[in-house]
């Protein structure tokens, strides 16, 4: 026995979970996510208070910043957490609704899978209930004008009326369609044949959102240009510049160094003094380099020595460095200069002559550059002021919700009424749908139109109406053909949508279904549920988990331990 290696036993340790009991499992962890932040739907939604391990607090009802920050175990909460990341990168709204209707599609799933039916049966019946869902979303949807200002702020509107900043909602409206128009550009490259679009709206990249504590937020305002969180490197240099020329460098104004370790053995005194006087002159020429072209305003990424801050200084020169890449960027889309990486490459066209003012303010306790006035900017900044940091990340949120629906309605220009009202011209539609079925599919598909009741009944509760009789009146509206119809989210009454101007961009109920439809499948598909094996790194001995089994091993067989 004593030569005998020990023997290891397969253990999947006791997360292993297999067929039904898997299924009911990931089940049961999607509506637990679900109905967390099931309250968080509507303009009557409730706020969670999310404290982080540092003891900051986040006071939110945005589904996705909910979720962001909780921590769960389980794999399947996981990928739901995943759904409503998914969500926000597609579409920037709808989070919530997302969660809700794949936790509830799941939960209706239960009883399908409890009688027998085949998940892939079941799924596949939940394909031709989505590619029927998404034919009465597009017959029940308007066209929108996207040039007309009071349609697209109603739009706009909506969308952030069921958030915290609703008191604020027309400038946040405002703010939010003014930075759109900006940063939407039409891309030449793209081919325009098709349905395919050429208009480019790069807001992440394009539209900053600059958060100043202190001030009202109704002093929050859209910049024609862009603002960085930096000042002049020299005091004497000018803060204010009207019409300026503009030279943006990705390189240093410094003397070169070494690239790698350099000795010099000097013998004379003389000798030490040229070192320095070639330095000097390497800078000399970098900086009449630039002087050519008679710049007002030279802004670099990296460095600038103070012989370069003299140089500058004496041709009344202002001089910003250490300039983020991004904001380089967007300073060149703004004032129609170049980023340019060498001195020596630059021309008269690399100079930004767009932009109508430069000026240098302090707000707060710290000094801000504004390049306002641009003639046609590509770029902006968004600056947001308010009375406290926690309010400012709040706002900032509902904000990119805001510019995220302008943007969908720029691609996609129609509207699907609000409310709850196209939840349910689907959950109707489908009913309807399902009696012209035979077989397992009735079952699926009438599943997943109780699932799409699930919205108008979460906004009925949450703001304290009667669940059963509001929903009773909805669906005889809808029975008779009237899908403008929803739920009123301040009362819990129905109403017309229409007359009460509550519209949401169709893309985004598009994306909700498809996104809820496909991970519900996807959740269904799973049977068994693994934990995987440590990987064991070469020289670092085995994993814990493994050294554990061979303990026992060894134990088992009456061995001694080391």
């Amino acid at each position: 026995m004593a030569g005998q290696q020990p023997v290891f036993v397969v253990n999947s340790g006791p997360e292993r979970q297999q067929g039904r009991k898997a299924q009911i499992s990931n089940i049961t962890a999607a509506k637990t996510v679900s109905d967390v932040i099931r309250t968080c739907l509507g303009p009557k939604a409730m706020l969670k208070m999310i404290l982080d391990p540092v003891g900051g607090i986040l006071l939110t009802n945005d589904g996705h910043a909910i979720l962001r920050e909780i921590e769960v175990a389980h794999p399947a909460a996981k990928s739901m957490i995943e759904l409503s990341r998914t969500q926000d990168e597609e579409v920037g709204d709808g989070t919530t609704s997302v969660i809700i209707l794949a936790g509830e599609v799941l939960a209706h799933s239960l009883p399908l899978l409890e009688r027998g039916m085949h998940p892939v049966v079941i799924i596949s019946a939940y394909k031709k209930a989505l590619a029927r869902a998404l034919q009465i979303i597009d017959s029940v949807s308007v066209p929108v004008k996207v040039d007309n200002d009071e349609e697209m702020l109603a739009l706009i509107k909506t969308s952030i009326g069921t958030k915290f900043v609703q008191r604020w909602s027309d400038l946040m409206c405002r703010l939010a369609l003014k930075a759109v128009r900006t940063v939407a550009n039409i891309d030449t490259t793209a081919p325009t044949s098709g349905d395919s679009t050429n208009v480019v709206v790069d807001l992440k990249r394009y539209a900053r959102v600059e958060k100043v504590p202190g001030g009202e937020i109704e002093e929050s305002r859209v910049l024609d240009g862009v603002m960085l969180n930096k000042d002049v490197t020299h005091p004497k240099m000018r803060r204010r510049i009207e019409n300026p020329r503009i030279i943006l460098l990705d390189c240093p104004l410094e003397y070169k160094k070494g690239e790698s370790q350099t000795n010099i053995e000097i013998t004379r005194e003389q000798d030490w003094n040229r070192i320095l006087e070639i330095e000097e002159e390497q800078i000399r020429q970098i900086c009449d380099r630039i002087l050519e072209l008679k710049p007002d305003l030279v802004f670099t990424e990296k460095g600038v020595s103070d012989l370069a801050q003299h140089f500058l200084l004496k041709a009344n020169v202002t001089c910003i460095r250490r300039v983020r890449k991004s904001d380089n960027n967007r300073i060149a889309r703004a004032t129609g200069a170049q980023v340019v990486n060498r001195v020596e490459d630059l021309r008269e066209g690399d100079v930004g002559t767009q932009c109508g003012l430069f000026h240098i303010e302090k707000l707060g306790d710290e000094y801000f550059t504004f390049l306002e006035k641009c003639k046609n900017p590509k770029a902006c900044t968004i600056l947001l002021r308010g009375p406290s940091k926690d309010i400012l990340n709040e706002i900032d949120r509902n904000l990119a919700d805001a510019m995220s629906v302008a943007r969908n309605i720029i691609f996609n220009p129609s509207l699907a009424p609000g409310g709850g009202a196209t939840e349910m011209a689907i959950s109707v539609g489908l009913a309807q749908y399902g009696q012209s079925l035979e077989g397992l599919d009735v079952g699926a598909v009438d599943a997943v139109a109780s699932a799409m009741e699930s919205i108008p009944r979460t906004l009925i509760q949450n703001c304290g109406g009667n669940a059963i009789k509001t929903l009773t009146q909805l669906r005889a509206k809808h029975a008779n053909g009237e899908h403008s119809y929803g739920v009123d989210g301040n009362t819990g009454k129905v109403v017309e949508m229409k007359q009460y101007g509550l519209y949401e961009s169709a893309s985004v109920k598009i994306q909700t279904l498809k996104t809820a439809i496909e991970s519900a499948s996807l959740l269904l598909r799973v049977d068994d549920v693994v934990s995987a094996k440590r990987s064991q790194q070469p020289g670092m001995g085995a994993a814990p988990q493994a050294q554990n089994m061979a303990m026992a091993g060894e134990e088992a067989m009456g061995m001694p331990m080391a």
